[in-house]
């Protein structure tokens, strides 16, 4: 019964991350960048969360930002990816997935204690 509700929790989970993924590819059409033709505030807030993103997608196996499903957005985030200081900013998913594994180790450490 565990993996069921485990499965069932990743399930509506993700549910609610395509919803909000859903309410920013609305917000991209007709634009560039969230902030126009150029990058702005919100492109810089929410693009540091594509590292992230991108971490949780090979963790997962489900395709967020999918180009079928978020065609703007997904565009969006390759445009964004592409400037010289996101490119700095962004760490890569390897790195990101290696402090999950630690953060997972250490959890499972005190959770040991």
């Amino acid at each position: 019964m565990g993996e069921a509700k485990e499965e069932e929790e990743k399930d509506e989970a993700a549910a609610q991350v395509f919803a909000a993924l859903e309410t920013l590819e609305e917000a991209m059409k007709g634009k560039v960048f969230f902030g126009g033709d150029s990058a702005g505030y919100v492109d810089v807030a929410l693009g540091g969360f594509l590292g992230w993103i991108k971490a949780a997608e090979a963790l997962a196996g489900v395709a967020f930002l999918d180009g079928a499903r978020t065609p703007l957005l997904a565009a969006w985030a390759a445009r964004f990816s592409a400037l010289e200081a996101a490119k700095e900013a962004i760490p890569s998913v390897e790195r990101l997935r290696e402090f999950h594994g630690a953060m997972h180790a250490a959890a499972a450490t005190v959770a040991g204690n």
